[in-house]
């Protein structure tokens, strides 16, 4: 039969000191007061785990709203590499894999310098020119805002100097007619990011022109020589430098003395022969739906001399003009390298001048045309 009685194995009986004294407390007892205080115990550090737990997420929370919000309030400082030269990759090899796109050399090279310098600002513009009006689609997200951003350092340089305002409107202008053929078609994903974020692009666009509108330009304080005070060759000799036609319209309306100057047939002759050539003003006259007798009354003087101040503005509206930089990107055939022209590349040929060639901005856009 089952023995009924204490078993010897047990735990017996245990004493507790309280405040009326010794206590005899038995071990199911003792087992409840642990498990109480254990379990309170547990709870406590439960919660306590659960609030630090709460407070570090918030806290990486914060601090990565934080971050964000120091990334989109300093858009205008690139973020990205500043090399003057960097090396062009076509295809994958052993070495190196992948290819190197228009985007990803627009972000490494140094245009944010580039832009201070006074011999590569008209490079870079004519560059900005020339991706706004069919290159912007191919550039990625974080080219397409590194290209606003130095579009911005433009505009503000130009408010700065006041100087080259003409240029950088027709630029916000084509910006801005690209764009809107652009958002009209974004259900085709055009353009990287939210449509809203190219919405306020645009309306910064809008600003950046009225602003360019508004501007006033200060005449300098100083009571030195001016340009009318030179005598009439060192006037023609500067007007000489001008490559635009409507500089040299602009600079006419300053005063009479230097209007009659720039109406002089030898200026507006070398200005054809610089921007065009023979073959083309052959072209231009062939292309005259009239006959002669019209032909001669438009391009002809009544004392029967060559109106080249009319042929010039008349090429202009079917060829694009010559181009001229003081300073240009150059490439290396020999280590496909592409570096600006006072930068030394790390180049391994004999003779590095030989094999070293300048390009254009629609050069630099063609090379990476594949």
């Amino acid at each position: 039969m089952p023995f009924l009685g204490q078993d010897w194995r047990s735990p017996g009986q245990s004493w507790v000191k309280t405040e009326e004294g010794w206590k005899k407390t038995t071990a199911d007892e003792k087992n409840n007061n642990i498990s109480v205080e254990s379990f309170c115990k547990a709870k406590e550090e439960e919660c306590f785990n659960k609030e630090n737990l709460l407070l570090s997420l918030s806290f990486d929370m914060s601090a990565k709203k934080r971050k964000k919000d120091h990334m989109n309030n300093n858009t205008k400082v690139p973020y990205f590499h500043r090399e003057n030269w960097i090396y062009v990759h076509k295809g994958s090899t052993k070495e190196r894999h992948g290819y190197c796109t228009l985007g990803e050399a627009f972000n490494r090279l140094d245009f944010c310098s580039a832009i201070k310098d006074t011999r590569r600002f008209n490079y870079v513009v004519r560059l900005l020119e020339l991706i706004a009006k069919s290159q912007l689609p191919s550039l990625s997200g974080v080219a397409q805002k590194n290209y606003m951003n130095i579009l911005e350092r433009v505009v503000q340089k130009v408010l700065d100097d006041q100087q080259n305002v003409r240029p950088i409107k027709e630029l916000l202008q084509t910006l801005y007619v690209s764009l809107c053929s652009l958002v009209q078609d974004m259900g085709k994903s055009v353009l990287v990011g939210n449509i809203n974020t190219w919405l306020h692009r645009m309306e910064n666009i809008l600003q950046w022109h009225q602003q360019l509108d508004n501007i006033q330009i200060n005449r300098p304080t100083s009571t030195g020589l001016t340009l009318t005070d030179l005598p009439a060759s060192l006037q023609l000799n500067i007007m000489q430098r001008l490559t635009d036609g409507r500089d040299l319209v602009s600079l006419g309306q300053v005063c009479p003395e230097l209007g009659g100057l720039t109406e002089d047939r030898l200026l507006w002759k070398r200005l054809c022969q610089y921007h065009f050539t023979d073959r083309q003003a052959c072209c231009q006259f062939a292309r005259c739906p009239h006959n002669n007798k019209i032909r001669k009354r438009l391009m002809v003087s009544d004392k029967g001399q060559l109106e080249w101040k009319k042929m010039y503005f008349k090429l202009s509206r079917c060829y694009p003009h010559r181009e001229q930089y003081s300073d240009t990107l150059h490439f290396c055939t020999h280590c496909h390298i592409l570096f600006w022209k006072d930068t030394n590349h790390p180049c391994t040929a004999n003779n590095p001048d030989s094999c070293t060639m300048s390009l254009y901005p629609q050069d630099f856009i063609n090379l990476f045309n594949f």
